[in-house]
């Protein structure tokens, strides 16, 4: 019997591989706008493209359904997830929010540690070729949150920076009249400072000046919130 559960066992932890490869390249994919938002997820073709077994694409999408990048729908199966300027403003402000009160929290347990990591990210946000893009600034934000003793809170906050990331995607989203290298070490200053009043405001400015320009790039929402793609 125990070669039975040392097999049942490699199994589990091989599907577990399977799903969370999975998981890992479609949610790339959809961030990366590879998919329309909308698009009905049909499961055999996810499978045979990325040459799994129903088994683990079924758990990989639910872990992309928790993420909020794919919706089921009884009846219609899933879908990914759409996109309307009511949600980017929604993403935008828990974003903002959210981050802010996660940094308060990292400012008040900061280490030497985070420190050293903050400011590599800063210097890394800098050196990016294509730093005035949504995604280079990932890292540095990353880094503000990462400092926070709340694993949940931290979590949240990377599942919203990823949506905020994929909209900018979609977009094709710039803002070259940015000086995010400034703004960046402005809240740096700051939180290395432990001024908790001060580097989260400067944060949250900097996330709800980058949600407004975006959602300006956005058509408007259908009316009739009912309406969904065929």
């Amino acid at each position: 019997m125990p070669a039975l559960t040392d097999h049942s066992a490699r199994g589990d932890a091989s599907k577990k591989t399977r799903a969370s490869r999975v998981a890992e390249e479609l949610r790339r994919a959809i961030l990366a706008g590879d998919f329309a938002p909308g698009e009905k997820v049909n499961l055999d073709q996810m499978r045979a493209r990325f040459g799994v077994s129903l088994s683990p694409m079924r758990e990989a999408i639910s872990r992309l359904v928790a993420d909020e990048l794919v919706q089921f729908e009884d009846q219609r199966g899933y879908r990914i997830a759409p996109v309307s300027r009511a949600n980017l403003a929604e993403v935008t402000r828990l974003r903002a929010d959210l981050e802010s009160l996660a940094l308060r929290h990292a400012i008040a347990a900061a280490s030497i540690e985070w420190e050293a990591d903050l400011l590599a990210a800063l210097h890394r946000s800098r050196r990016d070729a294509h730093g005035d893009t949504e995604a280079a600034c990932g890292t540095f934000h990353a880094a503000l949150s990462e400092g926070c003793p709340l694993p949940m809170l931290v979590r949240y906050c990377a599942t919203l920076r990823a949506l905020h990331l994929r909209y900018g995607h979609l977009l094709g989203f710039t803002d070259p009249g940015r000086d995010f290298g400034a703004e960046h070490a402005a809240i740096a200053e700051a939180a290395i400072a432990r001024n908790a009043e001060l580097a989260p405001a400067l944060l949250k400015q900097d996330i709800e000046r980058t949600g407004r320009r975006m959602t300006g790039l956005m058509p408007a929402d259908d009316p009739d919130p009912k309406r969904t793609a065929p």
